[in-house]
């Protein structure tokens, strides 16, 4: 009898498989949705499908008549320039203090303690902080993408850096390899892959801090709108609001994977279903 992890399904059922839970929310959604407009045509809580896609429409193709913009792209264009400013400020600063810390045991020694302690720190409890500092513009919110974010990166590539072989070390320097050939050798290209991996799993992370930046001190974007409608509890704008940053967040996650398998396909060698 074959065992059960050993069962692997064909790429067509893993993705029939994948959809089930969908189709079980949708169907649960649409139960609940029927039953209370049923009782009540004028429900706003559970609208029904039809209502919210076509809000969607009007919101994705009819110009705002107070600023002249079709309201859903200037939202996604606003949130995403923060989210990809933010998330490249930390990829940077994570790599490069990631490669030192996890490299040269002097920085490690001196930095490594406050990287600890500025990861632990709440980054929205210092969000009035820098609402103070940069006022209430773009800085801020990039800002808190950035704190938020970039103290998890240099943990998570220290890590790793501190896990690699010691024998590569140990080759390269008697080969004759400098210090600084060897973070830029042997340390670098093995972080690389490794930096996209941790960026994907910090973007649900960036996603937050963005959203909650945005609901407190903004003109636009997703947070902003999402948070400007709940007051009339426009559902219909809400919750097509949140599928549509669910999809742009799973759309940036396969981008990442794209190009980690692309330009690093031995760090995914053995990986099988992974994604």
């Amino acid at each position: 009898m074959k065992r059960l992890i050993n069962i692997m399904p064909s790429p067509g059922a893993r993705w029939l498989l994948g959809l089930v839970p969908f189709a079980l929310i949708a169907m649960v959604y649409l139960g609940m949705s029927n039953a209370r407009l049923a009782e009540n045509p004028d429900d706003r809580l559970l609208p029904a499908p039809a209502t919210m896609a076509e809000t969607f429409l009007t919101l994705a193709t009819e110009e705002n008549m107070r600023t002249g913009q079709i309201t859903l792209w200037a939202d996604t264009f606003a949130s995403l320039e923060r989210l990809l400013i933010g998330v490249a400020i930390s990829a940077v600063i994570g790599l490069t203090m990631g490669i030192a810390n996890g490299g040269l045991p002097l920085v490690r020694a001196k930095l490594s303690p406050l990287i600890t302690v500025v990861s632990l720190i709440p980054p929205m409890a210092i969000l009035p902080i820098l609402f103070i500092a940069f006022g209430t513009g773009e800085a801020a919110k990039i800002a808190l993408i950035a704190i938020g974010v970039t103290p998890f990166l240099i943990r998570d590539l220290q890590g790793h850096a501190l896990h690699l072989p010691d024998e590569q070390l140990i080759k390269a320097q008697t080969l004759g390899a400098s210090s600084w050939q060897v973070l830029t050798r042997v340390l670098l290209p093995q972080l690389t892959p490794r930096l996209l991996n941790a960026t994907r799993l910090a973007l649900g992370t960036a996603w937050l801090f963005l959203i909650a930046a945005e609901a407190i001190a903004a003109q636009d974007g997703l947070g902003y709108r999402i948070f400007l409608v709940r007051r009339y509890l426009s559902m219909d704008v809400i919750l097509p609001y949140v599928a549509w940053i669910t999809l742009l967040a799973f759309l940036l996650d396969q981008l990442l994977a794209w190009i980690s398998r692309r330009a690093f396909p031995w760090y995914h060698a053995g990986e099988g279903d992974a994604s």
